[in-house]
């Protein structure tokens, strides 16, 4: 059973051209595409990526794809800033990015209108599960994104049970989203060892090295 269930495509009419783009390709409509589909856009841009790193021409996939983009759904519904770098920063703890530890830990302390709150969060987000700084819809978002990191992944439908106490199908599509595009970075930062800045690098040897992060191969 699905973790996040596929939209129906009597639902999805806006973006009929957008599937049929995949389904061209594929000979059929991903269910991945459908469960994008919460976030109305997110199919969209996904697409565009993919055809980008498929080598597709991005000037022709853009101009293609912003002719039959659909309106955003719900964006009164997007998640704050500092929850979505919270699992940011977790997904790339469970998957070992230190390059992405020290983005995402510095954009939040540097976004945050409660550093002092924040940086008590980032010390505390393995025991997130007995720690009075987290709420209990912040809990359901750390265990989530924390099991996602893994390999092999370690979602289930628990940790989706426990989100849809706190949040709308749509912000479960957002955090999913926001895991599966520090997937993307883990792996990208990680593989060919990018250089981190001086800004995270000083953040993070300041603020995430009694949590035992390391420089290591990103100096």
């Amino acid at each position: 059973m699905a973790h996040l269930p596929p939209l129906e495509m009597h639902e999805l009419e806006e973006l009929k051209p957008i599937l049929a783009m995949s389904e061209a390709t594929m000979g059929f409509v991903p269910n991945s595409m459908r469960t994008m589909a919460h976030m109305r856009q997110l199919p969209v841009a996904f697409s565009v990526l993919f055809g980008t790193v498929m080598g597709a021409d991005v000037k022709v996939l853009m101009e293609n794809m912003l002719k039959v983009a659909p309106q955003q759904n719900a964006p009164q519904e997007n998640l704050p800033a500092d929850l979505l770098q919270l699992v940011a920063y977790c997904v790339s703890i469970s998957a070992g990015c230190r390059y992405c530890q020290a983005h995402t830990g510095h954009n939040t302390a540097r976004m945050s209108d409660a550093p002092d709150a924040q940086a008590e969060k980032r010390a505390q987000v393995l025991l997130y599960d007995t720690a009075d700084c987290f709420s209990d819809a912040e809990r359901a978002v750390i265990a989530l994104a924390l099991a996602a990191g893994e390999v092999p992944n370690a979602a289930t439908q628990h940790h989706f049970d426990a989100l849809t106490e706190h949040f709308s199908k749509r912000q479960i599509t957002q955090i999913t989203a926001v895991i599966s595009a520090f997937g993307f970075l883990n792996r990208w930062n990680d593989t060919v060892a990018t250089a981190l800045e001086a800004q995270p690098t000083e953040f993070a040897q300041r603020e995430l090295s009694a949590g035992g992060w390391q420089l290591g191969k990103h100096g």
